[in-house]
């Protein structure tokens, strides 16, 4: 047999080939522990990222652990007291006795070479993990596992290499305090330049980027609501917000010059063309419906296409893959990072999503947890906010008071510890609407008209109003938003008290 540091091969007459061997590192390894029991310091280059499991060889995985042990411990971790400790133990003689100890002395190395030889087993022992993910993958693929479709198989591959990166990285560790100063400046000088004061990425509305300073990078936003309280419709807003921000930015720049980052909308309910007809509707401001039905002079039609020709080239990607995984998710918004560049994910809604392929959740609120954790993972990989709508319970509807709380999140899980900041959009219009008078409920007319009259009253009062609820902020206050809401276009915006028309 042939050590090779990072590859090994065995040549077997019986076969007639040259058949390859797991990388391993024995030599590094042995180094390895002979310098850690000559000197424990030693262990402080190595702490932070080698584990027992590391070692290819399962002696040199027990020696290593033992020795971590015990200088965690604050103990002396040398020949002698390991001796002691196997032979107590009664297991001296499975790590080769005292004959091998004093043998890994022999090989050691000095303090300072500690680090690499580390790091040389680290790297070994993630070249043989990604050795079996291949087997997997080759054997999946060959009918291993029937319950996988090749699309399912890809994703659970995508999957496991993702999980291996996240546990093999062997950097990080702290970061001085002057350099978290910096960054935190320079997020202050962002803020102290940009109108409104605004330090991450505008949402399009004034009183809620005041409130929070805008979406943040590695940030969890979750926007909860109950059917037809216009949730789409906001997150849309907001996309088209930031879309615009991108390209005007680059307009600034040059009439040629790309943005430098898109906006990413996974549309898991509505079609990619029926979320351009909304987004048409609300720039060109003419119904949706309107639209269908062809119910539009040539003048309204001309509107429509003059608006789509200016908002074609807004930097906005739309995937509207149904029941989209989380680790199809992640591959694409890695592609879209990579290519376009990445600002904002959006995702309507969760619960429409499905975990990664291959991990089976006992129930739907682990489902649900293994989706938030996704997608908070996915936010602090990427470094850009990632808004994701949320479908509240029906407990809401069971309340005199229907404003929505942290605890409405429908099969929540992790939803509110993962998400970073919480809000629910709330139309009092709706609840009202579906509780106007009806005669029979009356005894004569004038106690009818005397409530129809106060329903009225109280409709006008709410009409094209909203408000945005802001219940979980980690980075700021709690606190109401009132928004401008136009049923007609679906259309979010600004509350102007003064004109209350929105703009």
């Amino acid at each position: 047999m042939r050590y090779a540091g990072a590859m090994n091969t065995i040549d077997s007459p019986l076969l007639g080939l040259s058949q390859r061997l797991p990388p391993t590192n024995l030599q590094a390894e042995q180094a390895l522990l002979g310098a850690l029991l000559a000197n424990n310091k030693a262990y402080e280059r190595v702490s932070d990222f080698l584990l027992a499991e590391h070692f290819a060889d399962p002696v040199h995985g027990r020696i290593f652990r033992a020795i971590a042990r015990r200088i965690d411990q604050g103990q002396l971790a040398d020949a002698v007291t390991l001796k002691a400790e196997f032979e107590h133990s009664g297991i001296l003689d499975e790590v080769g006795g005292t004959a091998y100890l004093a043998q890994l002395l022999t090989a050691m190395v000095g303090i300072i070479n500690a680090g690499e030889y580390g790091r040389a087993i680290h790297d070994a022992w993630l070249r043989r993990e990604l050795i079996e993910v291949g087997e997997n993958l080759v054997n999946n693929a060959f009918g291993a596992d029937p319950e996988l479709n090749a699309e399912g198989q890809l994703e659970s591959a995508e999957q496991s290499l993702f999980d291996l990166g996240a546990k093999g990285v062997s950097d990080g560790g702290f970061v001085t305090f002057e350099r978290s100063l910096t960054q935190a400046l320079h997020t202050a000088e962002r803020a102290f330049h940009q109108p409104g004061g605004v330090s991450g990425l505008t949402t399009g509305l004034r009183d809620l980027d005041k409130k929070t300073g805008g979406m943040h990078p590695s940030d969890l936003v979750i926007l909860g609501g109950r059917p037809g309280m216009g949730k789409s419709a906001l997150a849309t807003k907001i996309a088209f917000s930031a879309a615009k921000f991108y390209l005007d930015e680059a307009r600034a720049v040059g009439a040629d010059v790309t943005p430098k980052s898109s906006v990413a909308l996974f549309s898991l309910e509505m079609s990619a063309e029926q979320l351009a007809m909304r987004l048409l509707s609300e720039a060109s401001r003419i119904s949706g419906d309107r639209i269908r039905r062809g119910d539009i002079a040539q003048k309204d039609f001309d509107r429509f296409v003059a608006v789509s020709r200016d908002i074609g080239a807004l930097p906005l990607m739309i995937d509207d893959t149904p029941a989209i995984t989380m680790s199809a998710m992640r591959t694409r918004c890695r592609r879209l990072k990579r290519t376009k560049g990445l600002g904002l994910i959006v995702v309507d809604y969760l619960q429409l999503m499905r975990p990664s392929a291959g991990s089976r959740p006992e129930n739907r609120v682990q489902e649900i947890s293994q989706i938030s954790q996704g997608l908070k993972a996915l936010a602090k990989e990427l470094e850009v906010p990632v808004l994701a709508l949320a479908q509240l319970s029906r407990q809401v509807e069971q309340r005199e008071d229907k404003r929505p709380q942290l605890a409405d999140l429908r099969e929540s899980g992790s939803i509110e510890q993962d998400a970073d900041m919480v809000m629910f959009v709330y139309r009092d219009e709706y609840y009202l609407q579906q509780r106007a008078p009806k005669q029979l409920g009356f005894d004569n007319d004038e106690k009818f008209h005397g409530a129809v009259e106060k329903w009225q009253r109280d409709m006008e009062a709410v009409h094209n109003r909203a408000e945005l609820i802001i219940e979980k902020q980690r980075h700021g206050p709690t606190g109401k938003i009132d928004l401008f809401f136009e049923g007609e276009f679906t259309r979010f915006a600004d509350l102007d008290l003064q004109h209350d028309d929105g703009r």
